[in-house]
């Protein structure tokens, strides 16, 4: 056996950018999260845009 190693210096580097990697996801699906918990809060429809005409989905007035 060689024993224990000090930690290579590529090894920090490839921490370090993961670690950016897993900091940008996590602010990613926390924004997407928020805006879905204030969209339901707030009563919009649901329905989604999957090219089929849906009245309840036509804005009156116009």
């Amino acid at each position: 056996m060689s024993g224990i190693r000090a930690t290579h210096e590529l090894h920090a580097r490839r921490f370090s950018r993961n670690l950016g990697v897993a900091v940008a996801l996590a602010v990613f699906v926390a924004i997407v999260f928020a805006l879905t918990v204030v969209k339901v809060k707030r009563g919009d429809p649901l329905q989604g845009f999957d090219h089929v005409a849906r009245p309840g989905m036509e804005v009156s007035g116009s």
